[in-house]
């Protein structure tokens, strides 16, 4: 039996058009393999305009129009003058893809997105980290209200199934913390002041690969990877954490001395970011740590990610993989609509 999901996608940058472009090369084998018939049947992008049609937008003359002209105007007779939530309410979509900008601030406008959409029946993938690590507890409670689902692989380690191998297989076995390379830029920061170079060098570097933002405060203050242990903390350790909960330091502060010392202590610094359960409640934080060479951790360069599950059963679980990228990161939207039509 196949079953049709229709997508409205708001936000069509990078990550938007890696989605499209995994279904424009795997759409029958998702159909045929999962049972999955997923169709793109709007596309709203502030910047870059919008269209709709409730049939289904072929992903591969949407990337082809996007590469040409770049942007959605004149793609064909199905261009509209809708805005988001217009697209939300007359698309006909089953689910929406939020993809627009992270606001660690307010959540908007992703926050309004998702309330709309899962109060008029449509199922959430949403890589945006604001609205899950700002109000998750009240987007649940409206989705339960509806009887939807929210997908939020996405907003921890791109499409590497962090959060997904812990709900569905960890849990039982007692998560009692997690540590983890939450920030590539960072991590790949640091990787190359080992290698000689300084902050400033690093930083330039890390932007010129596109690894950081022109404002590159969110990545080396440490503020995205603390949204990533509130969305940890409270999706796998049923706490209810807030960003001011997360004792958070960047490696700005980090100098040359610094690297040195820990190179002469077979050490290295990553930035780490922690969630712990302790007898009187819990301890989170993002800070820079010497580790010792042994320490699993200590080995991952670049702008890879990894996490440290810390069970009652297993010990500790470590899992390596992404933690961006156009394609990565589109696929995590692919897995939210998989674990969907699973649980449906």
């Amino acid at each position: 039996m196949i079953t049709q999901y229709k997508l409205a996608i708001i936000g069509f940058g990078n990550v938007g058009q890696g989605l499209a472009k995994i279904l424009s090369d795997k759409y029958t084998f998702l159909k045929e393999k999962f049972g999955v018939d997923i169709r793109i049947v709007a596309v709203c992008d502030l910047n870059k305009g919008s269209i709709a049609d409730r049939n289904g937008i072929d992903p591969t003359k949407l990337l082809k129009h996007i590469e040409l002209n770049g942007d959605l105007k004149n793609f064909s007779d199905i261009n509209t003058d809708w805005n988001a939530e217009e697209t939300i309410g007359n698309s006909g979509a089953d689910i929406l893809v939020e993809l627009t900008y992270t606001n660690l601030e307010t959540a908007e406008p992703a926050l309004t997105h998702v309330k709309l959409a899962m109060n008029n029946g449509m199922h959430i993938s949403m890589t945006n980290k604001g609205p899950v690590a700002l109000f998750f507890p009240e987007l649940k409670k409206i989705a339960n209200k509806n009887k939807v689902q929210i997908g939020i692989e996405g907003t921890v380690m791109s499409g590497t199934p962090a959060l997904s191998i812990a709900s569905e297989m960890l849990l039982p076995a007692g998560i009692t913390k997690i540590q983890g390379i939450l920030n590539g830029t960072t991590n790949y920061m640091l990787g190359e002041m080992e290698a000689g170079a300084d902050y400033e060098s690093a930083l330039k570097q890390a932007q010129d690969l596109g690894y950081a933002e022109a404002n590159p405060a969110g990545d080396v203050d440490g503020h995205d990877a603390a949204a990533k242990v509130v969305i940890l903390g409270n999706l796998l350790m049923d706490l209810a954490l807030s960003l001011s909960d997360v004792d958070c330091t960047g490696i700005s502060k980090l100098s040359p001395d610094d690297i040195k010392q820990a190179t002469a202590n077979n050490k290295r610094w990553k930035l780490i970011g922690n969630v712990e359960k302790t007898q009187s409640g819990y301890i989170a934080f993002v800070k820079p740590q010497m580790l010792s060479y042994e320490h699993p951790l200590a080995a991952i360069s670049g702008a890879t990610n990894a996490i440290t599950y810390s069970t009652e059963l297993l010990g500790d679980i470590t899992l390596i993989g992404p933690g961006a990228g156009r394609m990565e990161t589109g696929y995590a939207i692919i897995e939210d609509i998989l674990s969907i039509h699973k649980n449906k």
